[in-house]
């Protein structure tokens, strides 16, 4: 199956432009067609986030979605493996994804968040086609990034504490059967990046 990202930013007091998806910093599984990502694996913005505070917004687009199927038994672990995952990542590059390959290769894959590029990342299972996705990343004593999905805080999910520069990030699964879908990303208050 599919999935595709479109990835653009709107800062406060400044025309609307496209952030790019970083080529170089996402997995070999992405494929990037102007502001328009699919495949599968991890994707960075080529900007880090910067400021103190940030906010921006995933608008999730899936054609031909269909109500959920109450009947459905399948238990909150598989919804989970089969979610897109948001928030952010650390700096990535080839030798990363390479090791990835290699372990997975070998059959010793039992990559963790922290190994695979998602610790700062949470998976938001059921996703609809018009639910929007809201980041918040706070850089301060206590660094945190918050969700919210529809406007509403998914306070169960929050990540506090890290350290480093990081990136807005998004990780689409693959063999997850959804078919194609979409999320462009807008960003607000105080921007995606830096210069």
């Amino acid at each position: 199956s599919t999935r595709e990202t479109e990835l653009s930013s709107k800062q406060q007091k400044v025309n609307s432009s496209t952030l790019a998806i970083a080529r170089h910093m996402s997995a070999p599984g992405i494929r990037i067609r102007g502001a328009t990502v699919s495949g599968e694996g991890l994707a960075l913005a080529g900007v880090t986030i910067e400021q103190d505070a940030a906010y921006w917004e995933w608008h999730i687009t899936k054609p031909g979605d269909t109500p959920p199927d109450e009947d459905n038994d399948d238990d909150d672990y598989d919804e989970e493996i089969h979610a897109v995952k948001f928030g952010v990542s650390t700096k990535k590059d080839k030798a990363f994804y390479r090791a990835l390959k290699s372990a997975a290769d070998s059959g010793t894959d039992e990559s963790t968040p922290m190994e695979d590029g998602t610790a700062l990342m949470r998976p938001i299972p059921q996703l609809r086609d018009g639910d929007t996705i809201g980041i918040a990343v706070q850089h301060s004593d206590l660094p945190m990034v918050q969700f919210l999905l529809n406007g509403e805080p998914l306070h169960e999910i929050a990540i506090n504490r890290f350290r480093g520069a990081v990136y807005p990030s998004i990780y689409l699964p693959g063999g997850n059967g959804d078919g194609q879908g979409g999320v462009s990303e807008n960003t607000k208050g105080g921007g995606g990046g830096g210069g």
